[in-house]
Parts: C-alpha cells; sequence; structure tokens
C-alpha cells in the first residue's frame, strides 16, 4: 500500500487517493484510513465518522475536477470551488512578518478544512511559480496529479510505475504485426 502523504500536500495526496491500479481503487475504504490519512498529512480533528468520509471523498472528486483543467482555466476553476468554501483571512508569523493565508471557519467540518488546505497549498504552488507544472499523470488509466520540478518541465508520468507501463504498452503497440 502506497504511503497517503506522497508529497506532503494536502492538495495532490488527497487528489491521488484513487488508485485505478488497485484491485479496489479506494485508498480510503472506511473511517480508519482517513484517520491514517490525517495523521500522516498531520490534519487536526482527523474523522469522527462515515459522513465524515463521504463528504472527504466528494471534495476529492472536486478537488480532482479543478486539477485535470488546463493549467491556464484552472485559476478559474480553483475560484468557483472556493466561493463555497467557509474561509477566512488569517494573518500568520512568517519569520517576524505578517503572511496572509487563508483558514477555515471556526467549527468547519473536515472536508471543508481539508479543501482550505488544499487551495491555500495549490496558491502558494502558484506564488511559487509551478502552477503550470502541477500536472495529471499521462499514463491510462492513472490520473495522479504532481508537481513536476524537473529542469526542462517536459514530466508526463506520476511515477516510473506509470513510465514503464506506457513505454512498455508503446512498444507493444509499435512491434505488434
Amino acid at each position: 500500500m502506497r504511503d497517503y502523504a506522497e508529497t506532503g500536500l494536502v492538495a495532490l495526496d488527497l487528489a491521488n487517493t484513487w488508485d485505478p491500479y488497485l484491485d479496489d481503487p479506494e485508498r480510503l475504504p472506511d473511517v480508519d484510513a482517513l484517520r491514517r490519512f490525517c495523521a500522516a498529512l498531520q490534519v487536526d480533528g482527523g474523522a469522527n465518522g462515515p459522513e465524515d468520509l463521504e463528504a472527504v471523498r466528494s471534495t476529492r472528486y472536486r478537488l480532482r475536477a479543478v486539477l485535470s483543467v488546463d493549467p491556464q482555466d484552472r485559476a478559474h476553476a480553483l475560484a468557483r470551488w472556493t466561493e463555497g468554501l467557509p474561509l477566512r483571512p488569517a494573518i500568520e508569523d512568517a519569520n517576524g512578518a505578517p503572511r496572509l493565508r487563508l483558514a477555515p471557519a471556526p467549527g468547519a467540518p473536515l472536508a471543508d478544512r481539508l479543501a482550505v488546505r488544499a487551495v491555500q497549498e495549490l496558491l502558494d504552488l502558484a506564488a511559487e511559480g509551478d502552477w503550470d507544472r502541477v500536472r495529471m499523470c499521462a499514463a491510462a488509466p492513472c490520473r495522479d496529479t504532481f508537481v513536476d520540478r524537473s529542469r526542462p518541465g517536459r514530466r508526463q508520468f506520476c511515477s516510473t510505475r506509470c513510465a514503464n507501463r506506457a513505454h512498455a504498452a508503446a512498444s507493444r503497440a509499435r512491434h505488434r504485426p
């Protein structure tokens, strides 16, 4: 089983909790798995019951929809998703200087807290200049997301597993009679 905190970013790790290569692609099959996910990514509050699990899965689908949009349209998709989130501005100390951050509204349910954190992380990626390097894996059926940190910025696959499968399939296709 893959680790939940592969990238350390809720935005990407939550989106990647669906793995079509597994017999059961759902990597959050129960509340205990959701609790492990929250613990791995240091999300306060954890899961309380099946309603949290369903809400987090719904958040994952909305997040995957935002990430699947072309980078030039992704900002609009992110803005539309953010409109419905219970968030508030928060000022945090960044080495003695104030920094504006997004925070969930007090008492927000787990799915909303994860969504607000994912939005903040995506905004941070954009501020770092990596917005157009957030990609979805090109190997069907995988749709995992990743940040292409390669120097040329041409990475297509989320992992060597997917790259190997795609290259093997291309090789087989070339050598068919």
